[in-house]
């Protein structure tokens, strides 16, 4: 699936992965390839995703790697999946 991370400041990741958590605001999910439409608002915590999407050289200073895994902080944003693309905006 396709995932896009964008900020005010800037598009950070864009890419194929093939998973993604999030912080939703009642509580963290995962979406995997396939999953049904959703649209949530988002809280503070980490987005995680696993895959090797493009993230801006300018912004890799903002994620950490762990066993495979990306992981960004955010303060609050929005998620949207639809047709195997995620689009995270976030803050």
């Amino acid at each position: 699936m396709y995932l896009e991370i964008v900020t005010p400041e800037a598009s950070l990741v864009q890419g194929e992965v093939s998973s993604v958590s999030v912080p939703g605001s009642d509580g963290s999910f995962q979406m995997l390839e396939n999953h049904a439409a959703i649209v949530s608002t988002l809280g503070a915590g980490e987005v995680k995703f696993t895959g090797n999407p493009e993230i801006a050289e300018a912004h890799k200073s903002k994620f950490t790697q762990k066993d495979g895994a990306w992981s960004l902080a955010i303060k609050s944003g929005t998620v949207q999946m639809v047709d195997n693309k995620v689009i995270v905006l976030a803050d």
